[in-house]
């Protein structure tokens, strides 16, 4: 944790961990008094915050996040409910305790119920020009163990078919390219590992990311669904991610790539090529 935040302090540290595993803060020890005196306000828990956050975001449309999703290739985010517009968003710089505002991308992740116990978020650059320039422009706060961002995802009824994977963008990527299947964006690939998947799933396509903690986030959630009786299928991207490959080869050559690897009866689920 440490090494992924770029963390200095041991007390930064123990905070982040806390904020993972949704631990209220330590006050500090009682010098003999009574603790209900002494002791600090124990801060919101993590999934509370994440919730009145979400709260406070506006529609996705025609906002900055709406097009800064645009220029990534991704034309169709707005008509996903789980993504909408902040903006002026808090950002906390982890090393420095500085503190700012930017516009931003939010991402709700839910549960299999559809309550939402974390977001993602990502911070924007106010005149357009892609993530803000900060040193951690990407951050999840609350539960993300077994939850995700959800994109065409019924909360009643089995799911027969699913898509699974690591990053926001990739994810939308392949939702853009088969509208019509589920898709789960786990965030990362310890978190990808933990995916609950579905009651009655089938079938979980997999997204690979090209490095080797995807490979380890894939093998781990495969194994576990084995055991479950889903049979898991990997999708490989051309380039290093989906939404590299949407960008850089065109929707098209996406689109066939992935015809490729799916199972014949998923096919109808790609966009006609």
């Amino acid at each position: 944790m440490r090494e992924t935040c770029g963390l200095i302090e041991f007390r930064d540290v123990a905070d982040e961990a806390r904020r993972f595993l949704n631990e209220p803060r330590v006050g500090p020890v009682s010098s003999g008094r009574d603790d209900r005196l002494d002791s600090q306000p124990v801060e919101r828990p993590a999934a509370e915050r994440a919730r009145r956050l979400f709260q406070m975001t506006k529609p996705l449309a025609g906002t900055l996040a709406d097009s800064y999703l645009r220029q990534r290739g991704i034309l169709r985010a707005s008509l996903h409910s789980s993504l909408r517009f902040h903006p002026s968003c808090y950002y906390r710089d982890l090393v420095s305790g500085g503190t700012s505002s930017y516009p931003a991308l939010i991402a709700a992740v839910t549960d299999q119920a559809g309550t939402v116990t974390g977001v993602h978020r990502t911070w924007l650059d106010p005149d357009g020009d892609g993530k803000a320039r900060v040193e951690d422009p990407r951050r999840a706060l609350g539960g993300l163990l077994g939850n995700a961002v959800r994109f065409r995802f019924p909360v009643d009824g089995p799911v027969p078919v699913m898509a699974a994977g690591e990053g926001l963008e990739s994810m939308l990527s392949l939702s853009h390219v088969m509208p019509r299947m589920p898709v789960v964006s786990a965030l990362t690939a310890n978190h990808l590992a933990a995916f609950r998947p579905p009651a009655g799933c089938l079938r979980l396509y997999v997204a690979a990311d090209a490095d080797a903690a995807g490979r380890n986030g894939i093998e781990g959630l495969s194994h576990r669904v084995q055991a479950l009786g889903i049979l898991p299928l990997v999708l490989t991207p051309d380039l290093g991610d989906f939404n590299e490959d949407l960008r850089r080869l065109g929707p098209e050559r996406l689109i066939a790539n992935l015809r490729g690897q799916l199972a014949p009866e998923d096919v109808g689920f790609l966009l006609p090529s």
